[in-house]
């Protein structure tokens, strides 16, 4: 049987300084966020008015890529780094709706998203919340080995949904990639989604910069990178149809009914293969 998670000693919150997690469920229209949060998103909504709306196409394009790897690939096993809140059809959900013993590990080192998190997974032997900082690759896969949560001998999914983007430093960003796709066994999947700046001259492109400018230095940093910089954090591995595109492009469910706005076109997503 597996071993016990190591529990980290959660950290005071101070809520007088936003998160990115507690953002992010802001802009979903979660409960878990308090005020310095919610001013955060009023902010985000004065420089982009539909980014909740966005926020809702991610999640969609999340629950769409976990159910193709647990569907169709029969990946029985997730890491899922700076997962934020692991609510309503979050990986671990979608996941075991289709094989009720799929493994998921969540990180995240929010305070609030471990209390809430561990509280919400306790009743599920087969999802768990590590509060490692992600950023810290080795630190974390040793002590995954030694829990056992996770078999890397076969093959995971990895999750890097909506955080690399807050790395600042490109070349470190693709090295913390690099480390976690090298433990992976073959066989497994790379899940990436990434804010994106097109640098064409159009409104998606005035939105990223202004979006990116607003949050430089404020613990928020969001980093709009271009087509080629997002593609080479899938570097050696094999791009699954449609390859690296728009979220709203990834697989649709079905024809879609609400009109695209130029925040549509400010994230890629994309799911690669290890050989």
């Amino acid at each position: 049987m597996p071993g016990p998670v190591a529990r980290r000693p959660i950290v005071p919150v101070d809520f007088d300084r936003p998160s990115i997690a507690r953002v992010f469920d802001a802009l979903l229209g979660g409960q878990d966020n308090y005020e310095a949060d919610r001013v955060v998103l009023r902010q985000i909504l004065e420089l982009a008015p539909d980014a909740q709306v966005m926020a809702k196409e991610v999640r969609h394009w999340l629950v769409r890529t976990v159910r193709y790897l647990t569907d169709r690939e029969r990946v029985d096993q997730f890491l899922d780094l700076g997962s934020g809140f692991p609510t309503g059809d979050n990986t671990h959900q979608v996941a075991q709706r289709y094989n009720p013993e799929a493994r998921v590990v969540y990180v995240d080192h929010d305070p609030v998203v471990l209390a809430h998190g561990r509280a919400q997974l306790a009743a599920n032997d087969f999802a768990h919340m590590a509060g490692n900082d992600l950023t810290e690759p080795a630190e974390l896969l040793e002590e995954l080995a030694s829990t056992h949560r996770l078999d890397f001998d076969r093959p995971i999914g990895l999750i890097l949904c909506a955080i690399i983007h807050h790395i600042a430093d490109i070349d470190e960003a693709r090295k913390i990639v690099r480390a976690y796709v090298d433990a992976l066994a073959p066989g497994s999947f790379v899940v990436v989604l990434h804010q994106h700046n097109p640098a064409d001259g159009s409104e998606a492109a005035d939105v990223a910069t202004s979006l990116e400018k607003r949050f430089t230095g404020t613990g928020l940093d969001t980093f709009f990178r271009t087509r080629e910089e997002i593609e080479s954090f899938f570097e050696g591995l094999d791009l699954v149809d449609p390859g690296l595109t728009y979220p709203h492009l990834w697989w649709p469910d079905g024809p879609r009914f609400t009109p695209l706005s130029p925040v549509n076109f400010t994230s890629l997503g994309g799911v690669a293969r290890k050989p």
